[in-house]
């Protein structure tokens, strides 16, 4: 069985854990818990076949006093993005964990996460000075996905589509 390390990166109050959750678990809490460290959970799935159990590194929210230590990310093999788009100051924190990953490990398959989706009236676009930087975020993605832990809107092809692009080549469909 192939056994992957994804990480879930994120500005603090994004919806990470809730996300984890509601895939590993089923479970939605509106009760706000702050991550302290990694919390780490383990979900084996099948694609095409091919049984990969995850291991779901939920790691505290970058803010302006804490930053992810690059120990966090030894033996990923890829990660989930994750943005709030209702507060703009996490498309910058997502642009920084990105930077951060490509310089500690190289290039690693990720999701673009817009979590929430289910305030989408309430979400905002990037701001105009990050635009150039999320355009590139966007291009090196797997994929962008709009989520929502609290609906359960598009949770378990997120964790579908990360694991897919951790197959080997030669089990892909």
């Amino acid at each position: 069985m192939l056994q992957k390390k994804v990480c879930m990166l994120g500005s603090f109050a994004v919806g990470k854990t809730s996300l984890v959750r509601r895939y590993v678990d089923s479970i939605f809490s509106e009760t706000y818990v702050t991550t302290i460290g990694v919390k780490i959970d383990k979900k084996i799935v099948t694609l095409d076949s091919t049984e990969m159990s995850l291991l779901l590194w939920d790691v505290y929210g970058e803010d302006s006093h804490q930053t992810v230590l690059p120990a966090y990310l030894r033996g990923m093999a890829g990660y989930l993005l994750v943005i709030d788009p209702t507060r703009p100051g996490t498309f910058k924190s997502a642009i920084s964990l990105h930077e951060l990953v490509n310089k500690t490990l190289g290039p690693k398959p990720f999701i673009l996460v817009n979590n929430k989706c289910d305030l989408i009236d309430d979400w905002s676009t990037e701001p105009p000075e990050l635009q150039e930087q999320m355009k590139l975020l966007r291009h090196t993605a797997v994929a962008e996905m709009k989520t929502s832990a609290k609906t359960d809107t598009g949770v378990e092809e997120m964790f579908a589509a990360i694991a897919t692009a951790l197959l080997p080549v030669t089990n892909r469909k």
